[in-house]
């Protein structure tokens, strides 16, 4: 066994990585850039590496860094974690010319499973449905075109060398491969240094699914069931859980011995992923293609975890050092059910804006690393970040894992829900919300996913989970109970109200269109006359609360609900169940005079262009003076690895033009005026 390895990698996954190395007695090794100099997988490792710039290009992407500060450390392997250089050939390669092991597939694997026109080709010889398509090289635009014609719209642009959602665009139409064509290339080229792009069919209504591949150097090959990541955001998988609710334990079966054949075509080993596209529209469960295979380790790995009790990296490490599998695929089973949610920062209110800056305020349900493959009552936190830390332009917006266990989906969800509840993040934007109104969605717990989930159930975006009339009664209960514990604060700061005025009991709490009165008596609250038992503790300034209703039911315990308490003017915004719910909140006699208040018009912005995001502008397509119609793409900003187009919003003249390609701009930076 390894006595040290270096991680090839850095936040959450170098985390994991080091938490399992630990607990195997086994040293471990860091690399950082400038910009994660203070990151906690620095901290946590037993030696760091500086290794450049921010810039993925300039630091975590250069392998003779690497490769340098392993022989410098001592390092006798590396593990290299999942993106970066975890799939390309060359770096197996240097790694192995320098006498240093690669805790990963074999060299051949890699780069016949690595090139997604390559490994189609192999897919089709070793007779494994794959999605009709072009497989082969696409010289440019025009050649792009004729392409989605033949195959027939839509169709799906793809990065050979892709993965994690980038280098990828669905095209409706001709116009749409005009304008993606090229991006595809360019984000191919950006993000994975290969600028090849295949075209396929896309299949619609289609279901996400893949299947874990773990083989050792001596021919051992198994599956460890299948992960469902149907529910994705732009290719990016936002939820993912195991077992699937839609695979039967006959399609089980038929897709693991597939993709366990598909593996030992290549000889494979240590732990793989082989992703699966399959018909939402076949209840048989049999019509499946293979996407691709992914040659390490997956960011959803924990929920297979969860359900089989194997930890992943354990095995990959085992397997790179030669050990044999202990297990075999009748020692496989599933038990319960794991759900992953990534939380990322982004504004899903702003239509998924990329956010990144400081994270004023970070304290998870369960702190990062604590408890076993389960976490910590069935709550298992993965993260890289800390409270003070900044979550940077540089690399993805992740901010950790949230994955949940329970004996059924619906437990499993259901402490998703509270977790999310739970999950504390100020300084910039998150989805916490919208994770928790997706665990709630009605859709999602009757397990009818396809990959157009979010894009079908929000079409307009997302303004968060919807209230029913018991969730809004126990808002209005909380928000009148801290309303007078606030008031009850002011009244004797000083003795400025007098010792002896009594706070208001009788509030007018309005969500909305929706006004309910609220009495506060004692150890009694009434909401429109009807009482609600709560049990709560609040100190003034206080930004979470735990509240517990009487569920009605005989249960002793209650229902607890975490609440997020911000004070703003005439109120209080309550974050919880997937929205942020704003009370106004006035004493009952004081009520009727807000219809007299004037209400503020917001300032007319569709004649400016302006950033959403931070990012670098990479593209401008007008100047002062040109002409241009509602919806036509006027620039181009890359933000979090990723490419946005941004478009006119009504027709008009270019005014003026405030930056130029290759600026770094700051979020509502004005790019252009229209006159």
């Amino acid at each position: 066994m390894f006595k040290k390895i270096l991680i090839a990698n850095r936040g959450e996954i170098a985390c994991r990585i080091m938490k399992t190395a630990r607990r195997m007695g086994i040293a471990t090794v860091a690399v950082y850039s400038d910009a994660d100099a203070r990151a906690p997988f620095v901290a946590m490792a037993d030696e760091a590496v500086h290794i450049g710039p921010s810039p993925a290009a300039e630091s975590y992407l250069v392998a003779d860094r690497i490769i340098a500060a392993a022989k410098a450390t001592g390092a006798q392997a590396v593990h290299p974690g999942y993106g970066f250089l975890s799939e390309r050939t060359s770096f197996a390669e240097a790694l192995d010319a320098a006498g240093i092991a690669f805790i990963g597939p074999p060299i051949n694997a890699i780069a016949a499973m690595g090139d997604k026109i390559e490994s189609k080709k192999l897919a089709m010889k070793a007779g494994v449905n794959v999605v009709p398509g072009f497989v082969g090289e696409i010289t440019d635009t025009e050649h792009a075109v004729r392409i989605a014609a033949e195959i027939g719209y839509p169709v799906m642009m793809k990065a050979s060398a892709g993965g994690g959602g980038k280098g990828m665009r669905l095209a409706w139409s001709e116009q749409d491969v005009r304008e993606g064509f090229e991006a595809t290339r360019r984000e191919g080229l950006n993000s994975f240094g290969d600028d090849r792009v295949f075209i396929e069919k896309f299949i619609e209504n289609p279901r996400h699914i893949e299947i874990q591949i773990l083989g050792d150097k001596h021919g051992n090959i198994i599956y460890l069931n299948e992960r469902e990541c149907s529910i994705q955001r732009r290719h990016q998988k936002v939820v993912e859980e195991a077992p699937s609710p839609f695979v039967t334990p006959k399609m089980r079966k038929a897709m693991g011995e597939q993709c366990v054949a598909l593996a030992r075509a290549v000889d494979y080993y240590s732990a793989g992923t082989v992703e699966l596209i399959v018909s939402g529209a076949d209840p048989t469960g049999e019509s499946f293609y293979f996407l691709e295979m992914n040659t390490r380790l997956q960011v959803e790995h924990p929920v297979t975890e969860a359900i089989t009790g194997v930890d992943l990296v354990e095995q990959m490490i085992r397997v790179a050092a030669g050990e044999k599998l202990v297990m075999t695929q009748d020692d496989v089973k599933i038990d319960g059910w794991a759900i992953e949610n990534r939380v990322y920062a982004e504004d899903p209110y702003r239509g998924f804006l990329p956010s990144t800056g400081r994270l004023v305020r970070y304290d998870p349900p369960v702190h990062g690393w604590e408890g076993g493959l389960r976490g910590v009552d069935g709550i298992r936190v993965d993260d890289g970040v800390r409270e003070g830390g900044e979550v940077s332009m540089f690399y993805d917006p992740m901010i950790a894992k949230l994955v949940t266990w329970g004996e059924t989906r619906d437990e499993a969800a259901d402490l998703q829900i509270a977790a999310l509840d739970a999950f504390e993040i100020e300084g910039l934007g998150h989805n916490i919300d919208f994770l928790s109104a997706i665990m709630q969605h009605p859709r999602f717990r009757s397990g009818e996913l396809t990959t157009g989930f979010i894009a079908e159930e929000y079409p307009d975006g997302f303004e968060g989970a919807p209230a029913d009339a018991t969730l809004l009664h126990r808002l209005a209960a909380i928000g009148a109970f801290v309303a007078t514990a606030r008031a009850d604060r002011a009244r004797r700061t000083d003795g400025q109200l007098g010792d002896r005025l009594s706070p208001p009991s009788d509030w007018i709490v309005a969500s909305g269109d929706v006004s309910m009165r609220v009495i506060v008596s004692g150890d009694s609250i009434l909401v429109d006359d009807q009482p609600v038992d709560l049990a709560m503790e609040y100190a003034p300034g206080q930004r979470m609360a735990h509240a517990v209703f009487d569920s009605g039911d005989g249960d002793d315990a209650g229902e607890t609900m975490s609440v997020g308490i911000e004070a703003v003017a005439t109120g209080l915004v309550l974050t919880t169940r997937g929205a942020r719910h704003r009370l106004r909140i006035l004493p009952a006699r004081f009520a009727p005079y807000q219809r007299h208040m004037i209400e503020k018009t917001p300032p007319d912005m569709s004649k400016f262009l302006v950033c959403p995001m931070p990012g670098l502008l990479v593209a401008l397509h007008v100047a002062p003076g040109d002409r241009v119609e509602a919806g036509q793409p006027l620039a181009v900003v890359e933000a979090m690895k990723m490419e946005n187009i941004l478009r006119a919003e009504k027709a008009g003249t270019v005014k003026t033009v405030n930056a130029e390609e290759g600026s770094s701009l700051a979020v509502d930076a004005i790019i252009l005026e229209l006159e």
